[in-house]
């Protein structure tokens, strides 16, 4: 059983050098369409802050060539953008695309949004590195797993990548909650090194989630000085998100001043309804530490509700040692009134078990249970909620997924707004129909940047179009170091695009029915080729993965 959103990899290896060479590769060769598009007509709002202009935009071999008015281009195919916005495609800085994306490399909640590059590899757990064999392994490395991305999934948006540093743990030091000893240190720093090398945009940590809640501060700093040369950020999920949120703020910022590197703090919230007042302090702290010098900065999807794994509802000491282990301590008359009274004080902490929805199971028998709330379903089974957690769990083998309303609305919207924070979603890739149609999964994978349009410019004006746009690209891809112009529409960038109506444009997921697409998104371009045109999907898949250069 185990507290991450999914399993934990005890991998890693040695990392491949031929790599690192491909890391250099400038974003703009990558492109390889000898195709000429012509986006007539549009307001441009190019990313980063600028106000609007009206401007044709001329792409060529995959490239943005031109922006101006009455541009031509004989040959080219026209997209009329007349009264609509032209963007640069968004970047989801927080993405849980990794295995959607694998199994169905066409993305299209993805695409349908006009997210175009997705950075996964989040809350500590990646794809790589590995040390040791391990036939559940399927990449020993960052490097093979971006190799094996353009070159065997070849999917329809960019993809980058940070390294889970809960996953270089596991791979080295295993489930168990011990410190790592000093050569276990070195190999997993070394590990750390070798992705950067091979263009991995980032260290992130889970510091809810087993293994990685085992690591100390001091490991924590050591793991992310790779990032420093590059300025590549440390991106956390941290250690609290309701109770000792300010104390996990101030661990946050601490590892990253101690490491020399930008913070990155990963979909910010203040959970459960005692500490919503504390925003105040968070944000006091998080200004307090730009204003002497860091590179900080956060990001936040556009919902009230989180979703993690069920057993982020019991304590992660209860996780130490893995499954077996965990299982053992739910029946040991040593540890099970406590393990069960830490669990159900947490699910006061959320407001109580109604507040729990299940969102995804993987034993059959217990698929009815999506899309419900747990005190309901304890009361059809005719136990309390907490024997019903524990006998769901031990059902499907710990893989149960959540979603949790326990977030101010209020709060979501200064988190929005606030100069430091971009849009993420936090989500992973889906589509309504098909293998991609999973579970009944949070909305936010299928409605996050469409609903930042909706709810939060035009309906409520948390954030104007132009500071939504910059907060979905622009600000986002500037954390990472990807190059090529990522994240901006300019002369020279890699020709990433989203053709939108502003006045028509909403998010069509719910969390009573996840699987529909957003609507008012006519056009999105993936490297130089239309992956969406009037509501029909190109089969092409011109994305590609993203190394980091640096920044």
């Amino acid at each position: 059983m185990t507290s991450s959103r999914r399993s934990f990899l005890a991998t890693n290896a040695a990392a491949a050098a031929a790599a690192a060479a491909a890391a250099c590769t400038p974003l703009t060769r990558l492109a390889s369409p000898s195709r000429s598009i012509l986006i007539r007509g549009g307001t441009v709002v190019d990313g980063t802050g600028a106000r609007r202009v009206l401007a044709d935009v001329l792409i060529e071999n995959g490239v943005v060539r031109e922006i101006g008015s009455n541009l031509q281009s004989s040959g080219a195919d026209i997209l009329d953008a007349r009264g609509l916005i032209v963007s640069p495609g968004f970047v989801d800085i927080h993405s849980h695309g990794d295995g959607g994306i694998t199994a169905d490399p066409l993305a299209e909640s993805l695409v349908r949004q006009g997210v175009t590059t997705v950075v996964v590899g989040q809350d500590g757990s990646s794809n790589g590195p590995r040390e040791q064999d391990d036939p559940d392994a399927r990449f020993t490395s960052i490097g093979q797993y971006l190799t094996s991305l353009t070159r065997d999934v070849k999917p329809a948006v960019n993809v980058a990548t940070m390294v889970g540093l809960g996953t270089v743990r596991g791979a080295v030091v295993g489930p168990a909650d011990r410190p790592a000893t000093p050569d276990e240190l070195r190999r997993m720093t070394a590990l750390v090194t070798q992705a950067v090398l091979e263009g991995a945009c980032g260290a992130s940590t889970g510091l809810e989630y087993a293994p990685g809640a085992f690591a100390s501060i001091d490991e924590l700093i050591a793991l992310c000085k790779p990032l420093a040369a590059k300025r590549l950020p440390y991106s956390t999920h941290m250690r609290n998100e309701d109770d000792t949120l300010v104390e996990a703020v101030d661990e946050a910022i601490a590892i990253a001043r101690g490491a020399g590197v930008p913070l990155q703090i990963a979909h910010l919230k203040t959970s459960g309804v005692r500490n919503f007042s504390k925003i105040d302090t968070v944000l006091a702290r998080i200004d307090a530490a730009k204003l002497s010098g860091m590179d900080v900065a956060f990001d936040r999807y556009p919902y009230v509700a989180y979703s993690t794994g069920l057993s982020n509802m019991f304590p992660v000491w209860a996780l130490d040692g893995g499954s077996a282990a965990f299982v053992a301590r739910l029946e040991s008359p040593d540890t099970a009134a406590k393990v069960r009274a830490e669990s159900e004080a947490k699910a006061v902490t959320v407001g109580g078990w109604h507040s729990v929805a299940i969102s995804g199971v993987s034993n059959a028998a217990d698929r009815a249970a999506e899309g419900q709330r747990v005190d309901e379903l304890a009361k059809a089974a005719g136990v309390a909620s907490y024997d019903y957690v524990v006998g769901l769990l031990k059902r499907n083998g710990g893989s149960v997924g959540t979603v949790v309303f326990a977030m101010s609305e209020a709060n979501l919207k200064r988190l929005l707004a606030h100069p430091l924070g971009m849009v993420c979603s936090d989500g992973g890739s889906f589509a309504v129909s098909g293998a991609s149609r999973r579970g009944h999964p949070h909305p936010r994978g299928l409605g996050s940047f469409p609903r930042v349009l909706a709810k939060y410019v035009r309906e409520s004006g948390t954030l104007s179009l132009e500071q939504a746009v910059y907060k979905m690209s622009g600000f986002p891809a500037s954390r990472l170091g990807l190059g090529g112009g990522v994240g901006l529409l300019k002369v020279g960038a890699a020709a990433n695009v989203a053709v939108f109506d502003a006045a028509t444009v909403e998010d069509g997921a719910t969390f009573a029915d996840p699987f529909q697409y957003p609507k008012g998104i006519p056009y999105v371009v993936v490297n130089g080729v239309v992956a969406l045109r009037e509501g029909e999907r190109s089969h092409e898949r011109t994305g590609r993965a993203l190394r980091a250069v640096g920044r």
